[in-house]
């Protein structure tokens, strides 16, 4: 469950609108739901920040509306990723005017109204399920090397936002001409956290991380040539970053960075700089 459907059914039993008996039964299937695919961790919101994400990757389409609509019931949004179009297309048809596909990212963005409780002055109305916003002026920053790049900087970027983290994007900014990175360090310095996505040999997060006082979650990618082994030249090579504060994720894994850098902007102060 959403953490902010948990607290507006706990004002409503406080108020006296909902009965124990009836919160109770809202909570039953928590802190999970078995489905005929899976177990879905309804809890995952409130210990993570987000509801359960969908890897619909090696997922029939079925199986991903199942799952995303076990999410979208107990918490009125859902991340599905690396979803395929097939997928996305279902996952658009299931939930009409509730879905945003980037296919770039290929992943799936659902929002629901949810209902607000009355206020007491008698008004009420509906929001779309979110998750509250970071403190305000906080961003993360999102660079890639090359347009290649650009499905796993998108993933990473989707996530953050669908954390409710404002993102910024740095694209098609590598090494090979290094200018294009340098002219943006003002935002390096004061992201409260910086994504940098690359394949080949994976030199730009050394750079970026030579450059900021801020963390730097590198994800290495599965673009180059033969002699980067699907990305295994760029993973080692960032993990033998000699700059510190860089930490890394594995090949192709947007998710999982923006995931990290998004915990880390929800708990920056804005406006320090180092």
């Amino acid at each position: 469950m959403d953490p902010s459907r948990l607290r507006r059914l706990l004002e409503r039993v406080r108020r006296g609108e909902v009965t124990p008996r009836a919160a109770l039964e809202s909570l039953a299937s928590l802190p999970f739901e078995s489905t005929p695919s899976a177990t879905v961790d309804h809890h995952r919101a409130v210990r993570q920040h987000v509801p359960e994400v969908v890897l619909c990757q090696g997922k029939s389409v079925a199986q991903c509306v199942e799952i995303a609509r076990a999410v979208v019931a107990a918490s009125g949004r859902c991340l599905a990723t690396r979803a395929s179009e097939e997928q996305a297309e279902a996952l658009a048809a299931a939930f009409p005017d509730a879905a945003d596909w980037n296919r770039l990212a290929r992943s799936v963005v659902l929002r629901v109204p949810v209902a607000r409780p009355r206020s007491r002055a008698g008004r009420g109305g509906t929001a779309r399920g979110r998750a509250p916003a970071p403190a305000r002026g906080t961003f993360v920053l999102v660079v890639s090397a090359g347009t290649s790049d650009l499905p796993v900087a998108e993933e990473a970027a989707v996530t953050l936002e669908f954390m409710g983290v404002p993102v910024r994007r740095v694209y098609d900014a590598g090494v090979a001409g290094i200018h294009r990175v340098l002219a943006h360090l003002e935002p390096l310095r004061s992201a409260a956290a910086i994504v940098v996505v690359a394949g080949m040999e994976g030199a730009l997060a050394s750079v970026v991380g030579g450059l900021t006082p801020r963390p730097v979650i590198a994800v290495p990618t599965s673009v180059g040539y033969g002699a980067s082994f699907g990305g295994l030249a760029a993973l080692l090579a960032m993990l033998n970053s000699c700059a510190a504060g860089v930490t890394v994720v594995n090949i192709d894994n947007g998710f999982g960075a923006g995931y990290a850098a998004g915990v880390i902007a929800r708990q920056s102060r804005p406006g320090k700089k180092s």
